[in-house]
């Protein structure tokens, strides 16, 4: 699905289905945040804390209802991490809105989760800041 079309009432579909909560989403990514212990960002006025993350994270762009993957994966550089979602830089524009993005966990196997890819900007040094939401673990 093209990051320019509507997907309000398609991500939403997504809270309950095949068994992705937002508590399984939320506890999985206080798990990363623990792990990778950086303090957190000011108070901010967000649902949840966003945390600095810059880690490498692998995105694949995939058909949202089959997972299907729609194109060569990316290795892209985190900035924010929060309970909710991703705020990341890439050098190339995404032409999809849902990625699985891998966060790999020191010691443990990576977590696995399917982001809707909200917003995109082009920065002035070259490269693209993006971020969305996470809807559902993926296994």
């Amino acid at each position: 699905m093209p990051l320019s079309a509507p997907a309000d009432a398609f991500s939403a579909s997504f809270a309950p289905a095949y068994g992705g909560s937002p508590d399984t989403v939320a506890s999985q990514v206080r798990r990363i945040l623990a792990i990778t212990s950086s303090p957190p960002v000011a108070a901010q006025r967000r649902q949840s804390q966003r945390t600095p993350f810059p880690q490498l994270v692998c995105v694949q762009a995939v058909d949202p209802k089959t997972l299907v993957p729609q194109d060569e994966p990316l290795v892209v550089v985190g900035k924010y991490l929060s309970e909710q979602g991703l705020g990341f830089f890439h050098p190339v524009p995404l032409p999809h809105r849902f990625v699985v993005v891998t966060l790999e966990i020191h010691g443990g196997p990576p977590l696995r989760l399917l982001l809707d890819v909200s917003w995109c900007r082009f920065t002035r040094l070259g490269w693209y800041e993006s971020g969305g939401r996470f809807l559902r673990v993926v296994e």
